[in-house]
């Protein structure tokens, strides 16, 4: 969206591998990178990777490096980024997630980025065959409810959030925290992050409000969500309410799953693909997945359920939210400027 207001040419992405889950995924391992480029050709320019000779400068650290500001008004890149590719020919963008403000925005720009993501960015073959696999399993026994239970522990490390968790867990999400810089809060009180709304479900309070909600007990709910901290103790009064609890993991063989091990973002476009199907979809947090597949599924189907924990209920339901960070590179080249996307 930023390229195309710029007027200028996107090179297609590289992803950060630095984050928690050191996933070496690429961005072509994940998205059809092909579809990416043509369905979005009549819009904005994209180049598979940089020119030779700024290939070269980046290789060797000559480029100006810069995180935009979070949240920021698309008129700011025209501002602030323009000037600065301008004068420096080249310029690295080394923050992506959350950098242009969600509303306010001009009403072409938004719709060009529901576009971008619900009709550019699909999954690779791969991805998809897998996902309808899952989808039509689930099927197979009949009406499904994706339950994104965001209890992981890197959730956990970065929220503060440890209700329920014994001495040695609070010590261990703690000593996490502190590890990774990029996390700029360190000290959290996990009572008042509570009490504020800011923390995810516990697996006990998730089993309280599927109840709560009527949900009844012979409905397939499919854990979409990586390892819960805690595994069988803070899952037990989940499946116990609720004993036809599935998972990806269960519903394959792992020899379907040997080539996602270890690449978590690929895995959890699995997941991302059987939410957008589900019948009912419910996040146990407010974060970037429970957005997107909700406006996802608004945007593509009516007549499915998404249901939000924190209070909001549509009638349209909700394709996708990998939590992925995106190093940009723009290049101002003689008239023409380009913006390219790698690490």
């Amino acid at each position: 969206t930023i390229a195309r207001y710029l007027n200028v040419t996107l090179i297609v992405p590289e992803l950060d591998k630095t984050s928690f889950w050191a996933d070496p995924s690429e961005f072509q391992d994940i998205f059809d990178v092909d579809h990416f480029i043509t369905s979005l050709r009549d819009e904005v320019r994209i180049l598979k990777e940089l020119p030779p000779r700024l290939k070269r400068r980046v290789e060797t650290g000559t480029v100006y490096s810069m995180p935009p500001i979070s949240w920021s008004d698309i008129s700011y890149y025209r501002n602030q980024i323009l000037p600065l590719i301008r004068k420096y020919k080249v310029v690295h963008l080394n923050r992506t997630d959350t950098r242009l403000a969600n509303n306010g925005q001009p009403l072409d720009i938004q719709k060009l980025r529901c576009r971008v993501n619900f009709r550019a960015l699909r999954f690779t073959s791969q991805i998809e065959d897998l996902g309808k696999r899952v989808i039509k399993l689930l099927r197979q026994n009949g009406p499904f409810i994706v339950l994104h239970l965001r209890y992981e522990m890197d959730m956990l490390a970065f929220s503060g959030c440890t209700q329920g968790c014994n001495n040695e867990e609070v010590e261990e999400l703690t000593r996490m925290r502190y590890a990774y810089p990029s996390w700029k809060e360190k000290i959290i009180n996990s009572d008042l992050k509570r009490k504020d709304g800011l923390c995810p479900l516990t697996p006990e309070e998730t089993a309280l409000i599927l109840r709560a909600l009527d949900i009844e007990n012979s409905y397939q709910i499919y854990i979409a969500a990586g390892e819960i901290y805690g595994g069988n103790r803070r899952m037990a009064s989940l499946a116990s309410a609720y004993p036809k609890l599935v998972r990806k993991e269960t519903l394959l063989e792992p020899s379907d799953l040997g080539f996602f091990q270890n690449h978590s973002s690929q895995m959890a476009a699995l997941d991302y693909l059987v939410s957008l199907e589900s019948d009912i979809f419910i996040p146990t947090y407010d974060g970037n997945m429970a957005k997107v597949v909700e406006g996802h599924r608004r945007y593509c189907y009516t007549g499915r359920l998404s249901l939000n924990m924190f209070g909001r209920l549509s009638s349209f339901s909700t394709h996708f939210s990998l939590d992925l960070e995106i190093r940009y590179y723009l290049y101002f080249n003689g008239c023409t400027m380009n913006l390219g996307i790698l690490q």
